[in-house]
């Protein structure tokens, strides 16, 4: 959006030509910012408005250098920055260019904080669980989209079925979640066993770990998606981005 836009706009709201609500309506589905020659991205910078989280950039098959000027166009907006999907070299090109990026080497993400999101302790945790260690990575890239939507993450790490005492063992932390994250392989039965044991919305995300038959991931999605327990929805394969979004936006209408 442009300077004069925004001056001509305030003005109407001065003049009592445009009410408070109608302004913020224009504000919410403003043009987004078309970069390069060939317009390679449009940026929407208006969506953290719109949606309450701004734009996230997938960085999986993207050129370094449309992602650094991505970067530099979301940071002139004085927006938070979430790369997904990120390697170490991208995380070096971006440092050099922001010192304040960090980089989860876990989750594949590199962050970059502008405006620190308001941490609301009043609130329940969610918590995020994983069947297996091999699950961790896409576990994590759900709890730093949790974290930067101000809601505070527990975490429940290599609790699957096949040796279900240590989920049970954890009684009392399950119970006092808000929402739940639950991210599983190879059959993908444990948000069904979490989903039988708790009150809460519960959201499964199949991962593509396994062995043959797993399909990479797709017996895991059968399995949640045909879940007898109700109360239970399901993300994409790997997806912990989708995961940690969905239960951010559940937390935050709690309340």
């Amino acid at each position: 959006m442009e300077a004069n836009q925004i001056k001509s706009l305030l003005a109407e709201v001065k003049e009592g030509k445009l009410g408070l609500e109608e302004a913020l309506d224009k504000l919410r589905f403003l043009p987004y910012e078309e970069l390069g020659s060939t317009s390679f991205a449009r940026i929407d910078h208006h969506r953290a408005l719109r949606r309450g989280f701004p734009e996230v950039i997938f960085g999986l098959g993207k050129r370094k250098e449309d992602i650094i000027e991505i970067t530099r166009s979301m940071l002139k907006q004085k927006s938070n920055v979430l790369i997904t999907r990120a390697s170490e070299e991208l995380y070096n090109a971006i440092h050099k260019i922001d010192a304040r990026a960090q980089y989860n080497p876990l989750a594949g993400t590199i962050t970059i904080i502008d405006s620190p999101p308001f941490l609301d302790l009043s609130r329940t945790p969610v918590l995020v669980i994983t069947a297996g260690t091999s699950d961790i990575p896409v576990a994590e890239e759900a709890v730093v989209v949790v974290e930067l939507m101000g809601i505070k993450v527990e975490k429940l790490y290599d609790v699957g079925v096949a040796g279900i005492h240590r989920l049970l063992n954890q009684k009392e932390k399950i119970t006092q979640a808000s929402v739940i994250i639950v991210v599983a392989g190879m059959e993908g039965a444990l948000a069904s066993v979490v989903g039988g044991l708790v009150n809460v919305p519960i959201i499964a995300v199949p991962t593509s770990i396994g062995y043959g038959a797993s399909f990479k991931g797709l017996a895991a999605l059968l399995t949640m998606l045909n879940s007898c327990v109700p109360g239970i929805v399901v993300v994409n394969i790997d997806n912990g981005f989708g995961a940690g979004y969905f239960a951010g936006m559940i937390t935050k209408r709690m309340a």
